[in-house]
């Protein structure tokens, strides 16, 4: 009986990627398929191997933990500094709202009503 040759997954090709993003993400996965198989069947690169030998560091691990830690500290401070504008200009409305309520439309009636004293 003849040796069989492993039969290839063949994916139902999805519908065509609209956008560079989408283009780019379905070119990866193809990439990672690839050298999925090459691993599985043992004909990988060293260079393929070392990647994902590097992936499952500690150290690597350790890195991407502190990269999302940052992104996560940058977003943080980001949405302070635009809640603290906010508030800002919160305060200048309502500042603005009881000068006019008291008859004064803005700081430069204040200044020259306080020249006539």
């Amino acid at each position: 009986m003849p040796k069989r040759e492993p039969t290839k997954v063949t994916r139902r090709r999805k519908s065509r990627a609209m956008t560079p993003d989408e283009r780019e993400a379905e070119l990866i996965n193809l990439s990672l398929d690839l050298v999925e198989q090459r691993l599985r069947d043992g004909t990988a690169t060293a260079a393929e191997t070392v990647h994902f030998l590097k992936l499952a560091s500690s150290r690597d691990r350790e890195e991407r933990a502190t990269m999302r830690q940052k992104r996560e500290l940058e977003a943080e401070k980001t949405r302070v500094l635009r809640s603290q504008t906010s508030a800002e200009e919160r305060y200048t409305d309502a500042l603005n709202a009881f000068r006019k309520y008291s008859g004064h439309s803005d700081f430069e009636d204040e200044d020259e009503d306080d020249d006539d004293y």
